[in-house]
């Protein structure tokens, strides 16, 4: 398990330095070059040649990627212009925010999904299962923006039962302590989550049901929930640590339509506003933290197989 843990921590670094180096090719090619891009049209032509010497873009390409993967590895991912801050500095404010409503979203999301795919395997093609299906497919069809809009003019505009706009604040207990405004972001990310991963649940309950452990569980005289719980629901969970751990990249896109729609003072919104403004350093460090949420997902993903499915071992 070790060698292969470390083994696949290599291939997660060679992966991060693709991104990277696609990042970089990406920032060369904006328009006007990355010196007229950051500074803006408004700038002069002495302006931008200053910048360029000044940020060694006049040097040969291999050492600007050097000092670009130094910068980094130091965790500086540039420096906006737009909220004259640093990348990293705006990542850090906004990530935990963001962490936390991904996160609300994502266990409220397994807690919910994991009994309706069970119950929908043993009660197949029965009246349940044909009417938990159908709102499956109504949730995982709908459109985030739209769900969002729903649910803001259902609960909000219409019955007045929560607010409209999340909750605002710069800390994660500033956003805490107005748990009304999480209800409707983290409703309209779980409804989607939980439609796909009830049906991936359901796939894999319905197929563990037929194996012969199961059988042999029942022969042995064990009881429904016995074999549910001990036997099936363990086996029954591998499709949904695949999907926790490669959702991960997913869920942060979604968030970012989430939040724009909710005005939720998160890292979606800042990607978002940073899209509007062309704000290019925090739509790039974006990017680069979104490819190593990629591959830290991935390796979650692998161990936490084994460790959940005594069968798989990793040579």
């Amino acid at each position: 398990m070790i060698p292969y843990i470390a083994r696949r921590i290599v291939q997660a670094i060679f992966v991060v330095l693709g991104v990277t180096i696609i990042v970089f090719i990406i920032l060369r090619l904006l328009p006007g070059g990355p010196a007229r891009a950051l500074l803006g049209p408004r700038a002069t032509n002495q302006q931008v040649q200053e910048f360029i010497v000044a940020n060694g873009y006049n040097k040969p390409v291999w050492i600007q990627y050097g000092t670009y993967l130094g910068h980094l590895i130091h965790g500086n991912l540039g420096f906006s212009y737009h909220y004259n801050q640093t990348v990293d500095s705006l990542l850090a404010q906004d990530l935990p925010k963001t962490a936390v409503l991904v996160g609300l979203s994502y266990l409220i999301s397994i807690a919910v999904a994991i009994p309706l795919g069970i119950l929908q395997a043993v009660r197949r093609n029965k009246p349940i299962d044909y009417g938990l299906t159908g709102l499956s497919f109504i949730g995982y069809s709908m459109p985030v923006f739209w769900l969002g809009i729903l649910l803001i003019l259902i609960f909000a505009v219409n019955l007045h039962w929560l607010p409209p706009e999340a909750p605002q604040g710069t800390t994660i207990g500033a956003i805490l302590s107005q748990p009304s405004g999480l209800v409707l972001p983290v409703a309209t990310l779980s409804i989607i989550t939980i439609a796909q991963f009830s049906r991936f649940m359901r796939s894999s309950a319905i197929e563990n049901l037929v194996q012969d452990y199961i059988r042999t569980a029942r022969g042995n005289g064990l009881s429904s929930g016995a074999v549910l719980f001990r036997h099936l629901l363990r086996n029954s969970l591998l499709p949904i640590i695949t999907l926790v751990g490669l959702s991960l990249p997913a869920t942060l896109s979604g968030a970012v339509i989430t939040e724009s729609v909710f005005n939720y003072p998160g890292m979606g919104l800042l990607l978002w506003t940073a899209a509007t403004v062309r704000d290019y350093p925090v739509m790039l460090g974006f990017t680069v933290v979104v490819g190593a949420a990629t591959v830290v997902g991935s390796l979650l993903a692998d161990i936490l197989y084994a460790v959940a499915d005594p069968r798989v071992r990793y040579a």
